[in-house]
């Protein structure tokens, strides 16, 4: 399933969503209300992002890959910097 290529502002947009849901896992979080609120619009901006209309972005796997993506290159990512 490795041969979808998704558009750079959607994975990036999964890799915010992740990265926000691990800051909200953090202990002793202050000013957390605009951290909760912000997967919420993330969630909104991949769910409706134009990708998903294309032949591409209609099997359910897509979904699937765009996650395993993000993560992917999150961590290849941290370990270059």
């Amino acid at each position: 399933m490795g041969s979808i290529i998704f558009p750079p502002e959607l994975v990036q947009a999964q890799r915010d969503w992740n990265s926000t849901y691990q800051a909200l896992a953090a202990p002793c979080l202050r000013n957390s209300t605009v951290l909760r609120r912000r997967p919420l619009h993330l969630s909104a901006r991949i769910q409706w992002h134009p990708f998903w209309a294309s032949d591409s972005g209609r099997s359910t796997a897509a979904r699937v890959e765009l996650r395993r993506q993000a993560r992917t290159d999150s961590r290849t990512a941290a370990r270059a910097g």
